[in-house]
C-alpha cells in the first residue's frame, strides 16, 4: 500500500507532470510536422524512378496484373510475370516484347503452393536477379453466401488472397532486408473496409492483407531502429472490370464507378512511386469509406441502404 502511494506521488509530482506535458507538446509538434510533410509530398514530391528495378507481378496473365506488368515495362523496369495460367502469362510477356521492351520474363507459378513459390523464386534469382519491387496482386473473387461455398472454394480463396502473400514475402523479402532496398505492394480492396453481402470470405482476406502489411512495416521499422528503407504500399481498388465480379448494382454509380484494369494499374503504380503507405483506387474513396466506418452502426446501415450497392452472386 505504501509502495502504491509512493509511486502515485512520484507520477503526480509537479516535475513529472511538467515533463509529461513537455513530451505531449513535442509529440503534437511532430504530428503537425509530419502532416505538413505528407501534404508536401503528395503535391510537390516527384515520383521515384523504377527504371532498372526488378519488378515481380503475381497474377500477370490478365486484368490489373497484366496492365501492371505493361506499365512497369514501359517505365524501364525489368518485369517478371507470375501466373498459374501459363498461356495467358506468356501472352502478357509477348505483348510487352512487341512494344520493344525485351526485359520481361514469364514463369508459371501456383502462388498458393509454398514449395513451388520457393522453387520458382530461386529460378528467378538465378536467371534474372534479385526482385526489388514485389507486387502481390493475384486474387480470386468467388461471390456466394457463406453456406453456399464449398470447402474447397473457401480454402482456395483464402490461400490465393492471403496465404500466398506469406510465401512470396518469405521468398523475396530477405534479400531486400539484406540490401536495405525494396518495395512491396499489396492489392487489397475497398471491400476490406466496408463490406457487403456475399463478401464473407473475400472481405476478411483483404482485411487481413492490410493488417499483414501494417504489421510488417512496423516490424521492420522497430527491428532496424528506424533505418529500414524498404517501403510498403497497400492499395484499395474499387470494383474493376477484370472478370472477378459482375458489374455492381448501385443507386449512384458515379460514387464508385468501376475502373478499367489499365486505369487501376496506372493509379497503383503512381501510389508505389510516391511511396504511399495506403491509397484508395481512386484516392477519394478511402477517406470517404473510413469516415463512414466511424459512424454509429445504425447510421452506417442507413447509408448503405441509401446507396443500395449490391453484387450479383455466382451460381
Amino acid at each position: 500500500m505504501k509502495n502504491r502511494e509512493l509511486l502515485r506521488s512520484r507520477v503526480t509530482s509537479p516535475l513529472c507532470l511538467m515533463l509529461l506535458l513537455a513530451e505531449i507538446l513535442v509529440l503534437l509538434c511532430k504530428i503537425l510536422y509530419y502532416i505538413c510533410e505528407s501534404v508536401y509530398k503528395l503535391f510537390a514530391l516527384k515520383r521515384k524512378s523504377v527504371a532498372g528495378e526488378i519488378v515481380l507481378v503475381t497474377g500477370a496473365g490478365h486484368g490489373i496484373g497484366k496492365e501492371l506488368a505493361i506499365g512497369y515495362a514501359l517505365l524501364g523496369a525489368i518485369v517478371i510475370c507470375w501466373d498459374i495460367n501459363e498461356e495467358t502469362n506468356e501472352q502478357t510477356r509477348n505483348e510487352i516484347r512487341k512494344m520493344g521492351k525485351n526485359s520481361v520474363y514469364a514463369y508459371r507459378c501456383d502462388i498458393t503452393n509454398r514449395e513451388e513459390v520457393s522453387k520458382v523464386a530461386e529460378k528467378v534469382k538465378k536467371e534474372v536477379g534479385d526482385v526489388t519491387i514485389l507486387i502481390n496482386n493475384a486474387g480470386v473473387g468467388i461471390v456466394k453466401t457463406l453456406l453456399n461455398y464449398s470447402n474447397d472454394e473457401i480454402t482456395r480463396k483464402i490461400n490465393t488472397n492471403l496465404t500466398a502473400h506469406y510465401w512470396t514475402l518469405r521468398a523475396f523479402l530477405p534479400n531486400m532486408i539484406e540490401k536495405n532496398h525494396g518495395h512491396v505492394v499489396a492489392v487489397s480492396s475497398l471491400l476490406a473496409i466496408v463490406t457487403s453481402m456475399y463478401m464473407t470470405v473475400y472481405s476478411p482476406t483483404k482485411s487481413a492483407v492490410r493488417a499483414l502489411m501494417e504489421s510488417l512495416d512496423e516490424e521492420l521499422r522497430l527491428s532496424s531502429k528506424g533505418k529500414s528503407l524498404i517501403k510498403f504500399t497497400t492499395v484499395f481498388p474499387t470494383v474493376v472490370f477484370n472478370g472477378m465480379f459482375r458489374k455492381p448494382n448501385m443507386r449512384f454509380p458515379s460514387l464508385a464507378n468501376p475502373l478499367l484494369p489499365k486505369e487501376a494499374a496506372s493509379l497503383i503504380i503512381d501510389a508505389q512511386r510516391r511511396n504511399c503507405r495506403e491509397r484508395g483506387i481512386p484516392s477519394h474513396l478511402l477517406p470517404l469509406i473510413t469516415t463512414l466506418r466511424n459512424l454509429p452502426d445504425k447510421a452506417q446501415e442507413c447509408v448503405k441502404d441509401f446507396v443500395d450497392m449490391s453484387i450479383e452472386p455466382d451460381n
